[in-house]
């Protein structure tokens, strides 16, 4: 498909996601007449069931909102608040545990002392609550038949597991990811005890229940038994926030988000104006240059949900554990994060109640008169505003479909290396390694290069290298 052609095609109403039943559950919601913000957090939710080594009830996120009738694009903050309010206990040390990054080993800091603030029952209630139509408890109704049920594990997720294993399976997790003394294969069962109880209650009482209900107790006293310092305050003073919405232009369109802590709007507004009548060389070393980045590469337990509706509505919600605490609400399968243990998320100035940053970035990207092009967002961490780019470029302006465009080989840059995804042209690479850019050439696709999901007018598609699918209406 040319890229004018699919400039004629409007936006299907699709879900793309990271599992199959996650994606199935926002399709789900299409099918009943919901909106792509209903559709889009019953995924989320299911995500907590499906996608619980990248996500869950106790992380945090954002999503992107456009609205077809006015064309206006709302971005809400509901990421990890720092804990603290209360005052009344200081938080003890935090735990290291060593994962596995690609072949290096990392150390990472678990236990109650890294447990933020989750935002993710209040940013899906309050997507609901703005732009949904279905009522709530049909919404979480697919999370909490699959909380009962348990899921087969994906090969790419198994894979993800034998890194993040230390972390996830400590405490409570061991019965979630070791069940018989070793971490599930692919195909295993993934299964949650107690988490259809929580669902259940989410529904009945709504994402209240966490932060003024019977969790908030539960929540505070896992959390100061294992030495963290979250408070009924803290809980009972979060709130979903609205941020601005920034924009820059690529290929003739318009790519919207909000100042994520990795810069991918300011990112693409360094992007040659002639980008697209670059020869392909000349255009990977550009984009490598605009990629460039010294700091340190996270592992990255991240998940992204896009959606779009049959009125041309679209939602995108990115969320994240961390790699999560090790610290869980007891009977209830419900993971806290560990974002205090991440500590390029702990920045300047941070004090209770601050919220904190991230690299997390859903879009939209919108035609000269306010018209939807496409919808979408990664996972990855460091290697999300890598996988956005490239998608973007793939489709935007090569005229790829979706799933092709996802697909393509990726380059990520480190400092003043370049590590290459196998299939990357040779030619690109040796314009790179021409132009002073190391480059590490990696034998195959890798979850490294993110996780990228996304609905456009070239079609919809999830990643295959996190075991994502794309399911249309």
């Amino acid at each position: 498909m040319t890229t004018t052609q699919s400039a004629r095609k409007p936006v299907p109403p699709a879900v793309a996601a990271g599992h199959p039943a996650t994606a199935e559950a926002g399709l789900r919601a299409l099918a009943a007449g919901g909106t792509a913000a209903d559709a889009a957090v019953a995924a989320v939710l299911a995500s907590a069931a499906t996608e619980s080594i990248f996500t869950g009830l106790g992380g945090g996120g954002f999503a992107i909102w456009y609205d077809a009738a006015t064309r206006d694009v709302t971005c809400l903050d509901f990421f990890c608040a720092v804990p603290g309010l209360d005052g009344d206990v200081t938080a003890g040390e935090m735990m290291p545990t060593e994962v596995a990054f690609g072949a290096v080993p990392v150390t990472y800091s678990i236990g109650g002392a890294s447990v933020a603030v989750p935002g993710v029952p209040a940013g899906t209630g309050e997507v609901h609550r703005r732009w949904g139509t279905l009522p709530w408890s049909r919404v979480v109704e697919p999370a909490t038949l699959l909380a009962r049920t348990g899921v087969p594990l994906p090969a790419e997720h198994a894979h993800t597991l034998i890194g993040c294993g230390p972390a996830l399976s400590y405490g409570a997790g061991e019965v979630v990811y070791r069940p018989e003394g070793r971490y599930l294969n692919a195909g295993e069962r993934l299964f949650h005890p107690g988490l259809e109880a929580a669902m259940t209650e989410l529904a009945d009482e709504g994402p209240s229940v966490f932060y003024t209900g019977r969790f908030a107790k539960l929540m505070v006293d896992a959390v100061r038994a294992t030495g963290g310092a979250l408070g009924p305050a803290d809980l009972a003073a979060y709130r979903v926030r609205e941020l601005p919405v920034h924009q820059a232009p690529l290929a003739g369109q318009r790519v919207l988000a909000r100042h994520d802590l990795n810069r991918l709007v300011a990112t693409i507004g360094t992007l040659p104006a002639g980008l697209a009548t670059l020869p392909r060389p000349d255009r990977a070393v550009a984009v490598a240059r605009a990629l460039a980045d010294p700091g340190p590469q996270r592992l990255g337990d991240t998940t992204n949900v896009a959606a779009v509706d049959a009125h041309g509505n679209a939602c995108v919600i990115t969320t994240t554990l961390g790699l999560g605490a090790g610290v869980w609400l007891p009977g209830l399968g419900v993971h806290l994060n560990s974002m205090l243990g991440e500590a390029e998320l702990v920045t300047a100035g941070l004090a209770p109640g601050s919220r904190m940053s991230s690299m997390m970035c859903p879009l939209v990207v919108l035609d000269d008169a306010g018209g939807l092009v496409l919808a979408g967002g990664s996972a990855g961490a460091s290697r999300i505003r890598t996988a956005l780019i490239h998608t973007l470029i793939a489709t935007l302006i090569d005229g790829l479909d979706m799933p092709a465009a996802i697909a393509r080989p990726r380059f990520h840059v480190v400092g003043d290396e370049v590590h290459a995804e196998a299939g990357v042209p040779e030619d690109e690479l040796a314009a790179m390694e021409a132009a002073g850019l190391p480059v590490n050439r990696w034998d195959h696709l890798s979850h490294y290069f993110g996780g990228t999901s996304a609905i456009g007018r070239s079609g919809a598609a999830a990643d295959p290298r996190r075991g994502g699918i794309a399911a249309l209406l």
